[in-house]
């Protein structure tokens, strides 16, 4: 069963995009901002998405740009007829196609039918590497939450585990104390040195053969740390 989600602030459309979709076979996720569309796409496994261009806070245009940068599901946008600059800025940006309001219901299936079955064809339905990173011998399955380095399970906190993920997802980066505190806990970075010091000391010992000279989790004197691909230089 597809998935498919739905993302306008108009309460009347969405629901009536629900109908028409779950009486095709499709299951439907449901997002009233372009915040929580972004949120959605990470949490579930989504198919397609049906976006509003006009949104308050983050339009969908600017939400088809995040949700581009990584993933490469069909969006289909829904504008009205007076937004043709929009139209063309969103195909642009990475949408697949769009759907003048007010949409014909049978017309809203087919182009859902449409981009499913391309997506398909192309080998787009979601896999289980999708949800991998690897940097050396370390692995993250970030569906799982599970970590291996070099084949041997690795068991983390949960903050462990976030500290690695922001690592894992820029191999090379120089991230401060402060950036990695305030990318982890959410919160203003004041006094974060010690408490990251501890953390990379952990992650250190779970990680590394020989913490003392590590290969992957790397000090940057006077700039912060980095996670490299597995080298003592």
């Amino acid at each position: 069963m597809e998935h498919i989600l739905i993302c306008d602030d108009d309460k009347d459309i969405v629901s009536a995009l629900r109908i028409y979709l779950t009486s095709e076979g499709y299951k439907t996720f449901e997002a009233y901002t372009g915040e929580q569309a972004l949120a959605l796409v990470q949490a579930e496994t989504i198919h397609l998405v049906l976006m509003d261009i006009m949104m308050p806070g983050l339009d969908g245009i600017s939400t088809t740009a995040r949700l581009r940068e990584t993933s490469n599901i069909p969006v289909i946008l829904l504008t009205a007829k007076s937004e043709d600059t929009d139209k063309v800025l969103g195909l642009n940006i990475g949408a697949d196609d769009y759907i003048t309001k007010p949409f014909n219901p049978v017309e809203v299936i087919a182009r859902v039918k449409a981009h499913l079955r391309r997506y398909t064809n192309l080998g787009g339905i979601p896999k289980a590497d999708q949800f991998l990173l690897r940097v050396g011998g370390i692995e993250m399955d970030d569906r799982t939450k599970t970590v291996t380095a070099e084949g041997e399970p690795v068991s983390l906190t949960p903050t462990e585990y976030d500290i690695l993920k922001l690592f894992m997802q820029h191999p090379g980066e120089v991230f401060s104390s402060a950036q990695i505190y305030t990318g982890v806990w959410h919160d203003a970075p004041f006094g974060s040195e010690g408490t990251v010091a501890v953390h990379i000391r952990h992650l250190r010992e779970k990680l590394e053969i020989n913490p003392a000279e590590p290969r992957y989790l790397k000090v940057v004197w006077g700039q912060g740390y980095k996670l490299e691909g597995g080298t003592n230089a």
